[in-house]
Order: C-alpha cells, then sequence, then structure tokens
C-alpha cells in the first residue's frame, strides 16, 4: 500500500514558510465580498462559489491542496492507497468535532459521500465509489469499482464537505434541509453566526477546532455584494479587506495602481475557469457544420479579445482543459486570425453570399455582464466572413441558463469550471451521455464522438498520470479540430486583498478554501 503524508509533517511544512516571513496575529473581523447570493450553505448538495467559499470554512473535507496541486492532511491525518488502486483508507484525525460538540467518525465520512452521490451536480466525482467501510471510528475505507484518479481532489474543499449525519441523517431532503442556512452545524475552522439573503454571511472562530492555534481570525463577515464597481471603491476605501474571483478588466487594471492592494491571480487552477463560444452541433443550421465552426474560429481574433477587452489581465486557451492543468496540450491548432482563409472555407463549402454580402444568420447568446463585451465583439468579427450576427441579452441568469441547456440557441459564449480534474468539470461537456435537456453546463452543444467517449473512459480509469497526458493530448486535438465549441481565454480570476491580511489564500482552490491561517496584522 502507498501511505502519505501525515499531519504533523504537513503542518510543519505548511506553517514552517509563513512563520518565517511572519508570526501570524490572532484576533479580528476579516470583511470579504460574495458576488452572488448563496442559495444555501451546504457544499455537499450544491456546486458554485457562492455557497462554496462560505462552506469552506464551516465545513472541513478529507485534504486540502497547496498551491503546487499536492495534496495535504486535513480531518484524514493520514491515508493508504491499494496497490490494485482499488481502495483508498482514511485515517481520520482523533478528537475532531462538529460545532455542536459531537465526534466526527468514519460514519460521518461515509454519509457525505452518499449524500454528495445522490444529491451534487457533479455525479462523475464519486461515481466509482461502491461503498464506504467503517471498521472503527477513525477508519474510513473508500471501496472502487474501478481506479479513480479524481478521487483525492474530489475529497478536497467545497467539493467533500463533511456534513454532520446526525443533523442530515434525519429522513429529510439534504437539498432543500431547514438547516442548509439558518443554524449550520459544521465541521470546519468557523462556526455559524447569521446568514441574510442578498446580505450577508457571518461567521465566528471555531475554538474546538481541530487543528491547535488556528484559525488566527475571531470573525468573518461575508457581505453580498453583485456590483463590481461597488466592490472596488469597498476594497479601495479600506471597507472591503478581501475579494476573490475578481475578472472585471477595467476594475483589475484600477486596483492594480493602488498601494494598499496586493492582487494576485494565483490560486485559481483548480477552479479552472475558461470562456468560450459554444456551438450548437445539432442545430438545424449552419452551426452542425465542423467546416463553419472552423471557419468562425479563424474569424476570431483572441488576440485582440486579450489586449482590448480584458486589457491584458487574461491569458490566451487553446483547449477546454485550463492551462494550468497538467494535462493542457499546447500543441493543438490555435486557430491564428485568417479571414481570407475562413471565406474561402465558406465558399468551399458552398454558403454563396447573398445581396446584402452575408451568408446566413446566426444568433450569440449572453447571460451575464461579464460575458457581453465577447458576445459583442462576434458580430463584427464574424460579419467580415459574411455572417449576420445577432447579439441576445437574457434578462438574467437563469433566462439564458433555460435558453441553453434546452439547445434554443446557435452560440453562446459561456464560462465554465475545470473543477480540478477533467473527470469532474471537462468530461460533463463533451460526453455523449450527459446531453440533458434543461440541464445547464452539461453537454449542451450536444457533441457526439465515440473516440472522445472513449478517451474520457481511458483517462479517467487509470491513475498513470504518463497515460492520462497521453489520452488527454488525443482528446484535445480531436476537440481543436471538431470544435464543439472555440475556447477564449481563462476568466482573469484575482483576489484582491489589502495589505493589512496575512496569508491571502493561494491554494489551487482560490478564496474557496479553509481561511483558517489568514490573520490580520
Amino acid at each position: 500500500m502507498k501511505r502519505l503524508l501525515s499531519l504533523t509533517a504537513a503542518l510543519a511544512l505548511s506553517t514552517g514558510l509563513s512563520a518565517q516571513a511572519e508570526e501570524p496575529k490572532k484576533g479580528g473581523t476579516l470583511v470579504m465580498a460574495l458576488q452572488q447570493t448563496p442559495r444555501h450553505l451546504n457544499p455537499a448538495v450544491q456546486s458554485g462559489t457562492a455557497t462554496g467559499q462560505p462552506g469552506a470554512q464551516l465545513f472541513a473535507a478529507p485534504f486540502r491542496y497547496d498551491e503546487g496541486w499536492n495534496p495535504q492532511p486535513y480531518l484524514a491525518e493520514s491515508w493508504e492507497i491499494a496497490d490494485d488502486e482499488l481502495s483508498v483508507t482514511l485515517n481520520l484525525v482523533k478528537g475532531a468535532k462538529f460545532h455542536d460538540g459531537e465526534p466526527i467518525t468514519s460514519e460521518d465520512i461515509a454519509f457525505s459521500i452518499k449524500t454528495v452521490q445522490e444529491n451534487h451536480p457533479f455525479k462523475s466525482m464519486f461515481a466509482p465509489v461502491e461503498k464506504v467501510e467503517t471498521p472503527d471510528e477513525h477508519t474510513a475505507i473508500i471501496r472502487l469499482s474501478k481506479p479513480h484518479p479524481a478521487l483525492m481532489l474530489a475529497m478536497s474543499s467545497q467539493l467533500l464537505s463533511i456534513i454532520p449525519k446526525h443533523i442530515y441523517g434525519d429522513g429529510q431532503d439534504p437539498k432543500t434541509h431547514p438547516r442548509n442556512g439558518d443554524n449550520v452545524v459544521g465541521s470546519g475552522p468557523f462556526k455559524f453566526v447569521e446568514y441574510k439573503k442578498d446580505q450577508h454571511v457571518i461567521l465566528e472562530r471555531n475554538d474546538d477546532y481541530f487543528i491547535e492555534g488556528r484559525p488566527y481570525l475571531d470573525k468573518i463577515v461575508m457581505r453580498v455584494m453583485k456590483d463590481g464597481s461597488a466592490r472596488t471603491i469597498a476594497l479601495e476605501s479600506g471597507e472591503l479587506h478581501m475579494s476573490g474571483f475578481e475578472q472585471d478588466p477595467l476594475n483589475l487594471v484600477r486596483l492594480k495602481k493602488n498601494d494598499d492592494l496586493n492582487v494576485s491571480d494565483k490560486g485559481y487552477g483548480a477552479i479552472g475557469p475558461i470562456n468560450w463560444l459554444a456551438f450548437n452541433t445539432q442545430a438545424d443550421g449552419p452551426t452542425s457544420d465542423k467546416v463553419v465552426r472552423q471557419a468562425i474560429a479563424y474569424a476570431v481574433d483572441t488576440n485582440f479579445m486579450l489586449k482590448a477587452l480584458m486589457r491584458g489581465t487574461a491569458s490566451p486557451a487553446k483547449t477546454g482543459i485550463h492551462p494550468d492543468s497538467p494535462f493542457y496540450d499546447d500543441s493543438v491548432e490555435d486557430y491564428a486570425l485568417d479571414i481570407e482563409k475562413a471565406n474561402k472555407m465558406l465558399d468551399d463549402a458552398g454558403y454563396e453570399k447573398g445581396s446584402d454580402g452575408m451568408r446566413f444568420k446566426l444568433t450569440v447568446d449572453y447571460g451575464w455582464p461579464t460575458v457581453k463585451p465577447p458576445a459583442e465583439y462576434m458580430k463584427p468579427a464574424l460579419k467580415k466572413i459574411g455572417i449576420d450576427v445577432t447579439v441576445r441579452a437574457s434578462a438574467d441568469f437563469p433566462t439564458w441558463s433555460k435558453r441553453i441547456s434546452n439547445h434554443e440557441f446557435d452560440m453562446t459564449i459561456d464560462n465554465v469550471f475545470n473543477w480540478g480534474d477533467p473527470v469532474i468539470g471537462v468530461h460533463r461537456t463533451y460526453n455523449s451521455q450527459n446531453i440533458k435537456k434543461g440541464v445547464i453546463w452539461s453537454n449542451t452543444q450536444q457533441y457526439v464522438n465515440e473516440r472522445v467517449d472513449e478517451l474520457m473512459e481511458l483517462a479517467g480509469s487509470t491513475n498513470d498520470q504518463d497515460l492520462r497526458k497521453k489520452y488527454y493530448a488525443e482528446f484535445q486535438q480531436i476537440l481543436a479540430d471538431e470544435l464543439p465549441l472555440y475556447p477564449l481565454f481563462p476568466s482573469p480570476y484575482h483576489t484582491i486583498s489589502n495589505k493589512k491580511v496575512g496569508n491571502p489564500s493561494d491554494s489551487i482552490w482560490g478564496t474557496s478554501h479553509p481561511l483558517d491561517q489568514v490573520y490580520l496584522k
């Protein structure tokens, strides 16, 4: 069996570097922003960063990840992977308690995994888990139907919040459980105080936290602030200490000029956000033709978008796998701007221009303000190759989501997360079995390719990193040719923090990571 790092050793490593820089100070209230209202505070049944940021403070996970994509002990002080890779044994921290004083046991691990399996939208995270054995209170053995390379990441941060069986195992639906948003009993570094919809989430220090001496803060106030300009002003004035997932280019450029603020793009590799132009590949119209999709890609000037629209805050992305991922393939066709070639492709395919110079009409949809500029750019860009584009704005996110998930679109600008391992966040976009009408961020492109399905199955069934890279390389080459979507750029997520904030998170999970080492200087 493969035995990995113990909690004691990991803590010595993680605290040693920060201690050399400055001794953390205890006390104080950190005020940070949430850009959306959380539906509730239970990440075990709800995806998204609005729930994940407070959820990662309220609930602990078996593992935490550092900035180098290495798993570190958390509730699991050590772990063992069987030689056949069909089981993982978690050895839990002794003495860990829920916020109501009840012990955290292996039964809670088993219950939490089952709850996520049955209720979380990311079905692939724990699909190979057949059962979780609990031979004693501090040992959980996860039995798998096949090797599962995404398992460790799936047991970190907001993806596997350990929730109390004695609270949520009462027979009520965990998705609508009354304790999801009020009187929440967690397992993490901070305890629930108050949640007011569209206003704030207030958390306080958990004095019985299982990592001695942490957290450093007395309290965290998470203010719901949906307006980016308002957040920018609050950061500049010191009203806010920190805000994660900031991506508006104008605000980022402005904030970088402020000497009182740190503006960091580190810490979002596992979130893996990518903006892309998605095509309805089964539409009764031009986007079902690969040649049309390729011609559109040649007509889109991504360099212009990065410089003019994103103001240099974003970097290129050639595939649907985030550039920070170890599986990213930089060698695929990048569709450098070539208007002449795009026009010839459409001419050769029989798409003739009319008297007005247009070949056909398409719509491009967008659902929220930050993706409006790329959507609007498509109209003048595609006019150069004879495509008449109508830009359709939705009244709100649910309206856009309904239209796209019901496949009532030609093209749409979308922003989709990788969620750490391709098995979790990438496969869902391309798997032909994941074409689910009415479900957003599934295979809404209705893309079907048997070899792509096969490659995802192969890459998702081995822990051999070299083999996985080989499978995902072929996977990305096929997708770069068939273009069910055209990657534009990763969302330029940044964490903005006042320089009074010590140890702002630079984990791969951004601010959806436990903030138990954050302090106020």
